[in-house]
């Protein structure tokens, strides 16, 4: 039982899932695209909620929203389920590929046998495609491998049932119909307007532009506040979300600016590819705070290398991203 799906790699898994299910139907977008219409960019940061014993960052909204969203931008009907028995999840499964569908899959990192060891650890908003199985093996199709992979029915089980922050509880989803032609036009302006509101109008300190200048204070206060090693463990999950994690962080960044290039074309606007432009120069910035991070953490940093330094890239950071989704937001508008 295989399915004739062609995978494809890219630079997130949920993107990647989303645009190589789609383009399985007919409905060719690109990654970038896919998490433009997904309303994919984001910031929250959240002390109180403890991730492998340190405080979230995330760079993305909740696993599975970029492909709902998609889907609801395009008019596409899809199917979402979780589960409360792990047998049940795996029948269900089974059943959908026996019908010739490909499935998406969020699954924690640490049960992906396929996955190099030191890749694999507690993180439970992975997604992947199975496309079909084969000598009791099923066929997994991971945005970010080169080739596809196969697991056991006791190790995708495992993956699928991963203990922890954001649990999958067996969700999967896939397409269940697409219309026979798609406007890009009307969708990308509706996808541009929820990401401004997103990043500038949710009410409270952490979250969009408000959440990146809280975690600005909060860096500079570390050392002093809990210790360098205990702002070393801190710093170094807010990186590992940033640049390891499919949260995203500057890798989000460039990606969104490649789908403001792709709407600039469709709308023929080209105030979208100014703003392309200044978000790229934004990810080149988290780069930069990522590359201070590295260097502190490893005992390497220079005389200008340090938290407040960094919090001063992450006060720059939320003032320039401030200013691109105030314009987005007119440009669309």
């Amino acid at each position: 039982m295989i399915i004739d799906f062609r995978h494809r790699q890219a630079a997130h898994c949920e993107n990647g899932v989303t645009s190589n299910l789609l383009k399985h139907y007919g409905v060719d977008i690109s990654e970038a695209m896919a998490f433009g219409l997904g309303s994919g960019i984001f910031f929250v940061y959240l002390p109180f909620l403890k991730l492998n014993g340190l405080p979230v960052t995330s760079y993305r909204p909740l696993p599975g929203l970029i492909f709902k969203r998609t889907a609801a931008h395009l008019g596409i009907k899809i199917c979402r389920k979780k589960f409360r028995d792990k047998e049940e999840s795996m029948k269900t499964l089974d059943k959908v590929l026996a019908s010739g569908i490909p499935v998406g899959l969020q699954v924690g990192v640490f049960h992906l046998t396929y996955f190099p060891r030191p890749y694999r650890f507690h993180f439970n908003a992975h997604n992947i495609v199975v496309f079909g199985k084969e000598n009791g093996r099923y066929l997994i199709s991971d945005p970010v491998m080169e080739t596809p992979e196969t697991m056991t029915y006791a190790e995708l089980m495992r993956a699928r049932w991963a203990r922890g922050v954001f649990q999958p509880k067996g969700h999967m989803y896939y397409p269940v119909k697409t219309p026979s032609r798609v406007d890009l036009a009307g969708p990308i302006i509706k996808a541009i307007r929820k990401s401004c509101r997103d990043m500038l109008s949710i009410p409270g300190p952490l979250l969009g532009v408000r959440g990146i200048r809280y975690l600005s204070k909060e860096v500079k206060k570390w050392p002093e506040r809990l210790g360098e090693k205990r702002a070393a463990l801190n710093l170094g999950q807010v990186i590992r979300m940033q640049e390891e994690i499919g949260t995203g962080g500057a890798g989000f960044r460039f990606i969104y600016a490649a789908f403001l290039q792709e709407a600039s074309r469709i709308l023929n606007h080209n105030r979208l590819g100014e703003l392309s432009r200044c978000m790229t120069e934004c990810g080149d910035r988290w780069r930069d705070f990522a590359v201070i991070a590295g260097r502190i953490i490893k005992n390497r940093s220079g005389e200008f290398e340090s938290y407040s330094a960094m919090s001063e890239i992450l006060s720059e950071v939320a003032e320039r991203e401030k200013v691109i989704f105030s314009e987005l937001k007119k440009a669309v508008s």
